[in-house]
C-alpha cells in the first residue's frame, strides 16, 4: 500500500503531463504524501500550480532561483522520498537517466535517490520503437528501474501504436508493486474467482450472488508479491488485474476443466470461487416457454467437486479453501478443511453485515489444518487478500507445503 508513503512525482516535457494530474490525485486519494519536481518543459504543457493545488505542496522546477529554501533541495527530497515515479518520461529524460546526466532538479534528484524507482514512457510510437530508447530503457531495467510499458492507440502526433502513457490505475498499480516485497518470487498461483452459470435454456442459468471481488483481490495482491498468478473466474464485471494471466469460464464443469489443466504448475491454489454445486440435469435448446405452463419443476444433478479434486492431487501445493455459510460456521468450515485435505480455509458468515457477497469488506475467520483459528476484524477484501497470503508465505518458511491426504483424514 501506498498510504502514509512520501513519494516524488517526476513530470517531463511530454503532452501526457496532463495525465500527471490524475495519477497524482490517485496517490494523494490513497494517502501518499506527493512531492512534484518539473523539467522546464513540462510546465510548458500543464502549469505548475495544477500539482501545488492537488499535493498541498510547492512544484520544484529550477536548481536555483527563486523559491529556494536554502536546503539543498534535491538531497533533501531524495533523502526522505520512500518511492519515485516518473510520469510522462520522455526519449530525453530516459537517457539522461540511463546515462547519469544531471542537468536539471528532475535528474539531478533522480541520481540521489535510494528508494524504488518507477519509469513510465509516452512518446511517439516511432521513438519508443528506436533502438537508443529501448536501450536505455534495457539499462534502466537492469539496475532495478520498473518500466511501466506505454499503451497501444491513438497519439497526439497522429500516428496509431505503442506510446501512450499507461493508465493512471495500471501506473497507481506498479507503484504499489514496487512497494511491496516481493517475497512470493518463485510461486505459482492458481486462484478462482466468481459465480458459475448453470443453464436451464439459452436465455436463463442458475447462479449465485458472488461478485468475484475476493477472488480478483488476491489474484492482484498475489502478483504485487511478485508471483506468477492464473486467474480462472466466472461471469462477473470486474477487470482482470494487470499482469495476471486471465482465463473466463461460465459453467462449474468449465471451471473444473480449467482448473484442472492449470493444476501441474500451481504450487499454491486459493479456491475463492462460488461454484454452483447443482445444475439442471437438462438444459433446453430452446427458451422455456411459461405460456400453458403453470408448474415448472427442475431435475438438478451435482456439479463437479473442485477443490475435493485438488486436494486429491495436493502433492507439494498449498491449498487454500473459502467457506461462505449462513450458520454453523465454525463447525462447517472445520469439515470443509478436513474433508478437502486443506492447509486453511477462510470463513465467513454471509449474513453478517459487511461480509460476504457484493461488498468490498469482509468478517473472516482462519482455520489453519494444525487446528490454529484466527479471527480477523472487518477489512477490505484487498486486506483480507493480504492476511491470507501472509499466511501462506508463513506456510512456505516453516516448510508446510501440503501433504498425504491421509493426514488428513481421507484415503
Amino acid at each position: 500500500m501506498i498510504r502514509g508513503r512520501k513519494v516524488i512525482l517526476g513530470i517531463s516535457g511530454g503532452i501526457a503531463a496532463y495525465k500527471a494530474a490524475e495519477l497524482l490525485r490517485l496517490m494523494v486519494k490513497e494517502g501518499a504524501e506527493v512531492w512534484t519536481v518539473m523539467t522546464r518543459s513540462a510546465t510548458e504543457f500543464v502549469a505548475p500550480l495544477t500539482f501545488h493545488a492537488l499535493s498541498g505542496h510547492p512544484v520544484r522546477v529550477g536548481l536555483f532561483g527563486a523559491g529556494q529554501t536554502g536546503a539543498i533541495e534535491h538531497i533533501e527530497l531524495a533523502d526522505r522520498a520512500d518511492l519515485a515515479v516518473v510520469a510522462p518520461a520522455t526519449a530525453n529524460v530516459i537517457a539522461k537517466m540511463a546515462h547519469g546526466i544531471a542537468d536539471d532538479m528532475l535528474t539531478t534528484t533522480l541520481l540521489a535517490v535510494r528508494c524504488p524507482v518507477v519509469v513510465c514512457p509516452a512518446m511517439n510510437v516511432n521513438m519508443y520503437a528506436h533502438p537508443a530508447v529501448q536501450g536505455n530503457l534495457d539499462i534502466l531495467r537492469k539496475r532495478g528501474v520498473e518500466v511501466v510499458e506505454p499503451d497501444e492507440g491513438g497519439l497526439a502526433c497522429g500516428w496509431e501504436g505503442k506510446g501512450r502513457l499507461a493508465d493512471p490505475e495500471r501506473i497507481l498499480e506498479a507503484l504499489r508493486e514496487a512497494l511491496t516485497p516481493h517475497d512470493m518470487e518463485g510461486e505459482h498461483v492458481l486462484v478462482t474467482a466468481g459465480p458459475t452459470w448453470e443453464a436451464l435454456d439459452p436465455v436463463r442459468f442458475i447462479s449465485n450472488r458472488s461478485s468475484g471481488k475476493m477472488g480478483f483481490a488476491l489474484a492482484r495482491v498475489a502478483r504485487r508479491r511478485g508471483a506468477q498468478v492464473t486467474l480462472v473466474s466466472g461471469p462477473t464485471h470486474l477487470q482482470p488485474p494487470y499482469g495476471v494471466s486471465f482465463v473466463p469460464v461460465t459453467s462449474a464443469q468449465e471451471m473444473y476443466g480449467a482448473v484442472m489443466g492449470k493444476l501441474e504448475h500451481a504450487t499454491v491454489v486459493l479456491k475463492a470461487a462460488a461454484v454452483s454445486d447443482f445444475r439442471p440435469a437438462r438444459s433446453e435448446e430452446e427458451k422455456i416457454k411459461k405460456k400453458g405452463t403453470e408448474l415448472l419443476s427442475l431435475s438438478l444433478e451435482r456439479t463437479p467437486d473442485i477443490l475435493s479434486a485438488v486436494g486429491e492431487r495436493k502433492g507439494g501445493r498449498i491449498v487454500v479453501g473459502f467457506a461462505a455459510e449462513t450458520r454453523d460456521l465454525l463447525r462447517y468450515a472445520q469439515e470443509k478443511l478436513r474433508q478437502k485435505n486443506l492447509d486453511m480455509i477462510v470463513a465467513n458468515d454471509v449474513m453478517r453485515p459487511g461480509a460476504g457477497f457484493q461488498v468490498d469488506t469482509n468478517l473472516v475467520t482462519l482455520l489453519h489444518r494444525d487446528g490454529t483459528v484466527e479471527e480477523l476484524p472487518q477489512m477490505s477484501k484487498e486486506e483480507v487478500a493480504v492476511a491470507v497470503l501472509d499466511r501462506v508465505v508463513g506456510y512456505r518458511a516453516r516448510g508446510r507445503t501440503g501433504g498425504d491426504p491421509k493426514e488428513a483424514g481421507e484415503g
